[in-house]
């Protein structure tokens, strides 16, 4: 336990360092407080624990078990009568709590860690993230696109509207445009009012114009709660709002692929440190020239593949090639079944 969060510590410290040297160029040029910065870095604190977890875990697992497998101690436990499978349970059930301990962090933590980083980075640094009040730009249903210049949170007014309707069974034929310099929500009625703005049809290679002061628009499908979390970045998105937003996406006729990946991937990799123990403990066991070096150089290695391998499934997922569950899982069932079968062959 305490070489996982010596380890974890050092981590923190290198990605930190790394990151700070990297910015320090933007929080001088933007004049950033050093309150500012030691909040920014606060905050970044719990993604690199989300990242870094599985690798400390399993640097706390290797120097355990490689060091007892130096010293002939592993020999003299299964001479005692105690499998090595048996040896592995304390390990694979610490591990496994940390798991279902990291589906909490990283799904409902770390998100709300990283919208303030966010804020931080869009606020400060002027990194040129979109403000999720301005330009707001998506689609409403599968035929329909709003675009809102400026949504002011305050009164629920959204500036500059325009929502351009198009041919169902033809997506690339306009039949409908509204724009409007403004547009407000009516709660009684629930729908908008557009007003001082243009309504076009459009027929035949043809379009009618009417100019209007108010028009009630009662058939949109967003609310101004919705406005704002249309425009956030799933890194920002807890676990039920992930599943929430993948629903909205399905609903409005787009495709949630993607979100869906990203909600099934976030458990998946929550249990890594389990996946990546679990392959470790039989590397650590076997005694080999070099000793803790060369079982830490090959189990970080593997986890790097690990990970690597996580990364080209989400890939495929993300282009529709597989499925998002299986996109998720496909590198935890690969490695894991790995080891359990050197588990079962270390045994014999």
């Amino acid at each position: 336990m305490q070489t996982t969060l010596f380890g974890l510590l050092t981590f923190i410290l290198i990605f930190v360092l790394i990151d700070l040297m990297e910015k320090l160029g933007n929080f001088i040029d933007q004049e950033v407080a050093a309150k500012t910065i030691f909040e920014y870095y606060f905050v970044f604190i719990p993604e690199i624990i989300r990242l870094m977890l599985p690798v400390s875990v399993l640097l706390g697992t290797l120097f355990t078990v490689g060091k007892l497998s130096n010293l002939n101690e592993l020999t003299a436990i299964q001479s005692a009568g105690i499998s090595f499978i048996r040896f592995s349970i304390p390990f694979l059930a610490t591990t496994l709590i940390i798991s279902f301990f990291a589906i909490y962090f990283g799904g409902y933590v770390v998100p709300k860690a990283n919208k303030q980083r966010i804020f931080i980075e869009k606020n400060y640094l002027k990194k040129g993230l979109v403000y999720s009040g301005s330009n707001i730009y998506f689609q409403d249903k599968a035929n329909r696109i709003v675009t809102i210049d400026f949504f002011n949170t305050n009164d629920n007014r959204a500036n500059r509207v325009s929502i351009q309707e198009f041919n169902p069974t033809n997506l690339t034929e306009m039949i409908h445009r509204i724009d409007a310099k403004k547009m407000v929500y009516d709660s009684t009625s629930q729908s908008w009012i557009a007003q001082k703005g243009v309504e076009r049809f459009f027929f035949n290679g043809k379009d009618s114009v009417k100019k209007f002061t108010k028009l009630l628009i009662s058939d949109l499908s967003f609310k101004p709660e919705d406005v704002i979390k249309k425009q956030r970045k799933p890194d920002e998105m807890t676990l039920p709002e992930l599943k929430e937003y993948a629903k909205n996406q399905l609903e409005t006729g787009n495709d949630p692929t993607r979100i869906e990946i990203e909600y099934q991937s976030r458990i998946a990799f929550a249990f890594a440190s389990f996946v990546v123990v679990l392959f470790g403990l039989t590397i650590s066991a076997n005694k080999r020239k070099g000793g803790l070096a060369v079982h830490f150089g090959i189990n970080v290695l593997l986890v790097f593949i690990y990970l690597i391998f996580m990364k080209i499934s989400q890939a495929f997922g993300k282009n529709g090639i597989m499925n998002p569950i299986l996109t998720a899982w496909i590198a935890n069932l690969v490695f894991l079944s790995a080891g359990i079968f050197n588990l079962i062959r270390l045994k014999k």
